[in-house]
């Protein structure tokens, strides 16, 4: 046996299995031609056999990166073919595979030197670096939200673009998806899971619905159509969870019985629900009763109980999904939810999606109100609200053509492509009269899809590539790649790499002062610049908001009186959604998820009046920095620094890799903090009108409507100049607090890294001369796939 072999063993954390392959006489040219029996014989395990058959498989792909320029592979991946596909995505995929083999030996090499630190002596530096290796793991995670009514296709989408045709149950317009579905990976095992987050107890409005039962029952002549559909969903709710059995004693305390929850122990006990299959099918089955009103569909026949009203949430994990390895699909059921804990994870949730598919049936793609509304609705929170980079809208079953049966495969197909492409130009152009979305979204943002989950499946009358769900899964597989989350931790531990063997042969005694004099003085003048470039970006939106408090004085009477005297709801009805909205402190939401809020309202006149510059301001397109660039600016011109001070050149390095770092991290803080500072002007008026709303509460009886009215009208005119102007003075300091806490977290971090690296020795270090060179060569090599990516994109 060879060194290699020897060496890639302990890399891969195998070193028990050197004596066997010793034995066998494996040398580098055996190691390659090693098959899946061979590997048996030799490696006992299953588990240390599995790390090495995949640790091989990624070995083989970096191997064949170095095949002379004829093209020919030296090694083929067991399993893997190349047909039907474009040359750019073979190269992908081979890029994809050699970055995976990448960050498994960095982190093998990272792991050895971090065992030695933790063997070293305990020293400020040596603390130091273990901190900064711990620091490199980070996950990624992006979030898909699909929005879309009962029957447009959520499901089957799902479905198709992961890949499982069983997973989400579909197919039926009466049952419909009634929770938030979250599909993401399972890399723990290879079973299908499903992890059920119930509401708290204190969230189940049982006391509201019931209290709201007996009062349509006591007024059941003065109500509306409205009314009774609401009534009936009440109804639905207690059926589903209770039976018929609510009917013969519906208090409180009755149907709060522990009796009635055995099924479900979790939801008394606040913990969650673990359900697992070996399969989608039999999972989804299993799921049905938590996640789906009644049906007569399948299984759910046999469903006796229904508990979809105290589920908050459900996770779904798939095993061995490439495409969902970082990313989170998430069924979204309507425009959220009348239970207060569903309501707000379901905002959570559309705030921290990257991405949105808006699904449509390709027929009412225009026409059809609820997507568009959904769209309007949750602009502000995907926006500027949130981190939203990408609309997708999506016009399913495009496969769908009336008297198909009488059109030739060629007619029907051309029918297909006709209406796709009129429907595409017809979505585009409804989307650019949108105002209300155009202000915190871009025309780039934006793409239609016309897509055939059934015509993916049977190719009767489309290849698969003309379903667009492969632009679907491209699209998912360009947003899961590793290729940032490889680079960045290369880099990483490249830089810690180079300030350990810089600190253990350092002869910087006789220039250590004046490196150090030069590399604080770039910092101060960096630190200055970031400044400088925050409060520039700033004044525009600081300028905007003070115009925004003045216009919101004035137009606010409109938005008040059109919440105080709707136009066109009965008195009855409009009377009991305002009683509905002050009893929670004016958040009402009717069953079709349409929501009567004062507060929003008041605050509108605020946040549309800067969404514009906001949008500038804290853009979410990636392409795109915050504040115009301010953080980019930031350097200590490391790279003049190593001209003048070679002996420190690895120290310098280290420093150049930490200033990357810490700008990657400020723009996470940004990105996260710019929500909290777009919100605060409508929390700010929540906090002004709360008494208002507690006093409305007192009223009952004859009279009442005109007296809530009365109150929450007189307190808005009489708190209106303060009200707004506290509610931008709010703004102004989350600004200022955000600027300092860059600047400080950019001196505080820096500082300690120039300490550590310049004015600390310390030669208890390990060397790491031979680590550093490996992992400088897969640095390297990852830098020129990224170049070439983007030469590709230009």
């Amino acid at each position: 046996m060879d060194d290699f072999v020897r060496k890639k063993l302990i890399e891969w954390g195998l070193r028990n299995w050197i004596g066997k392959f010793q034995d066998q006489g494996i040398d580098e040219e055996s190691f390659y031609c090693l098959d899946n029996g061979d590997i048996k014989d030799l490696i006992t395990k299953v588990l240390p056999r599995e790390r090495f058959k995949k640790r091989l498989k990624l070995l083989k792909v970096l191997a064949n990166s170095h095949t002379s320029d004829n093209g020919k592979r030296k090694l083929e991946l067991q399993g893997e073919s190349s047909r039907g596909l474009s040359s750019n995505k073979k190269q992908r995929c081979d890029t994809t595979y050699q970055e995976k083999y990448i960050l498994s030996e960095v982190k093998n090499i990272i792991a050895c030197v971090h065992s030695k630190l933790l063997h070293g002596d305990k020293t400020m530096l040596n603390a130091f670096l273990k901190e900064k290796i711990c620091d490199l793991e980070t996950e990624k995670r992006e979030l898909v939200g699909v929005f879309g009514r009962t029957g447009a296709g959520k499901s089957s989408l799902i479905n198709a673009v992961v890949g499982e045709k069983d997973l989400l149950p579909s197919g039926s317009v009466s049952a419909c998806t009634t929770v938030i579905i979250k599909v993401e990976a399972n890399k723990q095992n290879q079973n299908y899971e499903a992890e059920i987050e119930f509401i708290k107890k204190e969230e189940w409005e049982l006391k509201q619905v019931l209290l709201y039962l007996s009062t349509f029952i006591e007024n059941v002549a003065d109500h509306e159509e409205e009314d009774t559909d609401e009534y009936n969903d009440a109804v639905e709710m207690l059926s589903a969870l209770y039976g018929e059995e609510w009917r013969n004693n519906y208090s409180e305390e009755s149907l709060m019985n522990d009796k009635h929850f055995r099924e479900i122990p979790e939801f008394l006990n606040s913990k969650k629900k673990t359900l697992t299959s070996e399969s989608a099918k039999e999972l989804s089955a299993k799921l049905v009763k938590y996640t789906r009103s009644s049906s007569e569909d399948g299984d759910a026949k046999e469903v006796k109980r229904w508990f979809w009203p105290l589920v908050k949430c459900v996770t779904i994990r798939v095993p061995n999904n490439d495409l969902l390895q970082n990313v989170t699909l998430v069924d979204l059921p309507g425009n959220g939810d009348r239970n207060q804990g569903r309501d707000k994870m379901w905002k959570g949730v559309v705030e921290r999606c990257s991405t949105v598919w808006i699904v449509t049936d390709i027929n009412r793609a225009v026409s059809e109100k609820e997507p568009w509304e959904i769209l309007k609705s949750a602009s502000s929170l995907m926006g500027n609200g949130g981190q939203c980079q990408h609309i997708h809208f999506i016009c399913t079953k495009s496969d769908v053509i009336e008297d198909s049966d009488d059109l030739s495969v060629a007619g029907v197909r051309a029918a297909i492509f006709k209406r796709n492409t009129q429907a595409k130009e017809e979505v585009r152009r409804e989307f650019r009269k949108i105002k209300e979305v155009k202000k915190h979204f871009s025309d780039d943002c934006f793409k239609v899809f016309t897509l055939s989950s059934k015509e993916f499946r049977r190719n009767k009358w489309l290849k698969p590539n003309e379903t667009e769900v492969p632009k679907l899964q491209e699209f998912l597989q360009n947003l899961n790649n590793c290729h940032s989350e490889t680079l960045n931790y290369v880099a990483g531990g490249y830089g810690i790499l180079s300030l350990i063997q810089g600190a253990g042969c350092r002869e910087v005694a006789g220039i250590q002062a004046d490196v150090c004099a030069d590399v604080e003085e770039n910092l101060r003048c960096g630190l200055k610049k970031v400044s400088e470039s925050m409060l520039k970006a700033l004044d525009p939106l600081k300028n905007c908001l003070i115009k925004a408090v003045e216009k919101s004085k004035s137009s606010c009477e409109s938005a008040l009186q059109s919440f105080l005297k709707s136009e066109g709801v009965p008195g009855s009805a409009f009377h009991r959604t305002l009683k509905c909205a002050v009893a929670n402190n004016d958040i009402y939401k009717t069953r079709k998820g349409e929501e009567q809020n004062l507060n929003e309202k008041l605050a509108s006149c605020l946040t549309e009046s800067i969404d514009e510059e906001f949008m500038k301001t804290f853009p979410n397109e990636s392409k795109c920095e915050p504040l115009n660039g301010a953080i980019s600016s930031f350097s200590l011109d490391t790279g003049l620094l190593v001209e003048k001070y070679k002996g420190v050149q690895l120290q310098l390095e280290f420093l150049r890799k930490e200033e990357e770092k810490v700008r990657k991290e400020i723009n996470k803080i940004i990105r996260e903090r710019k929500k909290e500072i777009y919100s605060c002007l409508t929390t700010t008026i929540v906090e002004k009108m709360r008494k208002c709303y507690e006093d409305a509460q007192q009223c009952k009886g004859p009279g009442s409507l005109k007296v809530m009215r009365t109150i929450i009208e007189q307190h808005v005119h009489a708190k209106k100049d303060v009200m707004f102007e506290e509610a931008k003075d709010a703004m102004l300091s989350k600004l200022q607090n955000l600027m300092e806490d860059i600047l400080k977290k950019l001196k505080e971090t820096m500082q300690v890294s120039i300490e550590l690296s310049l004015r600390t020795d310390d030669k208890s270090l390990p060397d790491v001369k031979e680590e550093l060179a490996t992992v400088t060569k897969y640095y390297n090599k990852l830098k020129e796939n990224r170049d070439e990516e983007i030469l590709q994109i230009r």
